[in-house]
């Protein structure tokens, strides 16, 4: 069971993703808070696996929470569910430690796969995210030229065929759907590609696929 500590101050958006995910057999909101803060004080007897954290507005103090909760729960992984697209804001929140993040557009399959996919210990970002990241990593300097050692070549057929697809935009679920494999099969070619090219993150996975010309940035 995946135990998800909800983090949003209106109880009528907290009702509501308590009914979407509430089928899943897999995933439980175990408490929600008005905030991090909160959370901190006075934590669920369950673990927390997850924190999905609903964020409003551009905050210096959700920024230092984050990085507080994390001093307090090192086990948990933060996801960000954010009502707007202000890219600094994005990438604070990223350093701050947010390994995932979610746009206002997330539908209820998103919002369960990237819970899936941070407890499985990878990072999730929306598309909608990481056209943000990769705006703000090509704009902060120019492409450089391909690898000196052709790491592609570590790569099988299927692992490039899925490389290209996720660097693209799609999700896990998607390129599984396309290549008539399971979810699980993505992510475990996933986690070979980013062994084999000595790469932690996947905005850095996507960087990788822009310089080596994998795929194509207008």
């Amino acid at each position: 069971m995946i135990y998800v500590a909800l983090i949003n101050p209106f109880p009528v958006i907290s009702d509501a993703l308590e009914a979407l995910l509430k089928d899943s057999d897999d995933i439980k909101i175990s408490r929600v808070y008005d905030t991090l803060e909160d959370l901190i004080k006075d934590p669920p007897q369950n673990p927390v696996h997850v924190a999905l954290t609903m964020v409003y507005s551009v905050s210096e103090k959700i920024i230092d929470d984050i990085k507080l909760f994390l001093q307090h729960f090192p086990k948990a992984k933060m996801l960000v569910l954010s009502m707007f697209n202000d890219e600094k804001f994005i990438l604070r929140t990223i350093k701050a430690g947010a390994k995932g993040h979610l746009g206002s557009d997330a539908n209820r399959a998103e919002v369960m796969e990237a819970i899936y996919t941070l407890r499985n210990g990878y990072e999730y970002y929306a598309k909608s995210i990481t056209d943000i990241l990769l705006h703000s990593y090509l704009s902060d300097q120019k492409i450089g030229p391909v690898e000196k050692e052709n790491k592609l070549k570590h790569l099988s057929p299927r692992e490039l065929e899925v490389f290209k697809l996720f660097a693209e935009g799609m999700s896990n679920r998607h390129i599984a759907e396309k290549l008539f494999i399971s979810v699980r099969t993505v992510e475990t070619h996933k986690n070979n590609i980013m062994k084999k090219i000595e790469i932690k993150t996947t905005v850095d996975l996507v960087k990788f696929a822009i310089k080596n010309n994998i795929i194509q940035i207008d």
